[in-house]
């Protein structure tokens, strides 16, 4: 019965909670499985949600699948050529008069942000030491967190932090299957609680006893962690998640706030179209795609902004001028690679059954995955991209 579910993956139940078969229902036989070689794995005590790795850093190594630095010199040079010109020539308009954007200090500031997002980037190769998960199991989780997210109304970048910690912490740690959506819910939960102004709250399809629990419990921080645990259907508990917590934040050494998003850059990449909104909407929704794609863990949180407006750009007819080159850093050619990933992703036969798909076939979103299915569908095909 337990391998059977194992291969649905999270559904949500009738009850209006998200859970998952595979993770959930096999929690309470299951327990963490880790191989123990000495060349990979240390022998530390198991904390019950994952053991330490040792990781080979990957700049030693040479990496065929890693296409943000496998470019040919020459078209690096060129790149680097256009960047320098375009800084020199543009004629950069600055919002003195709103002082909530401190323009006098812009320039320095995303100059900082690019240094921090270095250090926030995971291994885009940790599922190599992983013993029981696999890509297309990561996909499942986020396209969870994804409902987990929308049901909740939780702000946009709780969601990209979430998933950060959730990809750092597995570059750091082995996770056996049953603990993965326990690493995912934690995930969202320590975000939550960096980013949220308050706790997510109980949606009025829950049961009676469960809301009269939570009007009658007189700490926040266990109605906020009693929400998580109702996100699982009661497949981990209050203490397994607040101890995967305190883990989970040791292992990253409490580094959540180095971690930008992709909307501060696409927030500044938006000045060269006067932040048009269906150009905006579009590019949230294509930057969305890219957390289900492995391959932009190689990616930057500025470069999945550029990708995404660039791709918006060009599904709305619009080009990909000095502007936008100068407020993104990314050249058009540095571009072209990613966007194709997105395309074959938009344009597989399964993508509509994603959440991300339906979350953004809404009005609320300008039926954003609708327009961009139909773009892609009639033009990767002539590699119009």
């Amino acid at each position: 019965m337990v391998r059977e579910q194992q291969q649905q993956g999270f559904i949500p139940s009738s009850s209006g909670a998200f859970t998952s078969p595979s993770l959930a229902a096999s929690h309470k036989r299951g327990h963490l499985d880790v191989e123990e070689e000495e060349e990979e794995v240390d022998s530390d005590e198991d904390d019950g949600v994952g053991s330490k790795v040792r990781i080979v850093d990957p700049s030693v190594m040479a990496d065929p699948e890693d296409w943000v630095n496998n470019v040919e010199e020459e078209d690096e040079v060129e790149n680097e050529k256009i960047l320098e010109e375009v800084r020199r020539e543009f004629d950069e308009q600055l919002d003195y008069w709103d002082t909530t954007m401190v323009a006098e200090y812009s320039e320095e500031i995303f100059e900082y942000m690019g240094e921090l997002e270095e250090a926030a980037m995971p291994n885009p190769r940790y599922m190599d030491h992983q013993s029981e998960i696999e890509w297309p199991m990561r996909t499942t989780l986020i396209d969870w967190l994804l409902q987990v997210h929308m049901r909740y109304h939780m702000l946009p970048e709780t969601l990209w932090i979430a998933i950060n910690i959730v990809d750092r912490f597995l570059s750091n740690r082995v996770v056996s299957l049953v603990k993965f959506q326990l690493v995912g819910v934690t995930a969202m939960f320590v975000a939550a609680k960096y980013e949220e102004i308050m706790a997510p709250r109980c949606a009025l399809s829950f049961s009676f006893s469960f809301v009269f629990h939570q009007l009658t419990t007189p700490s926040l921080v266990v109605c906020s962690v009693d929400e998580f645990v109702f996100m699982t259907e009661g497949g981990y508990t209050r203490d397994e998640i607040l101890k995967g917590e305190r883990i989970i934040l040791q292992s990253l050494e409490f580094n959540i706030s180095p971690y930008c998003s992709p909307y501060s850059w696409v927030r500044r990449i938006s000045k060269a179209d006067d932040y048009d909104i269906q150009t905006r909407t579009l590019s949230k929704f294509l930057m969305e795609v890219t957390l289900l794609d492995h391959r932009f863990l190689r990616a930057k949180p500025s470069m999945i902004a550029a990708i995404g407006m660039y791709l918006a750009r060009r599904m709305l007819g619009g080009e990909w001028n000095e502007s936008f080159i100068y407020y993104s850093s990314y050249t058009e050619a540095q571009l072209l690679v990613p966007s194709g990933f997105l395309l074959e992703s938009i344009v597989a036969s399964d993508f509509d059954q994603k959440f991300v798909y339906k979350k953004y076939a809404n009005k609320k979103f300008l039926k954003a995955s609708i327009f961009a299915r139909n773009w892609a569908r009639q033009n990767a095909a002539e590699n119009v991209v």
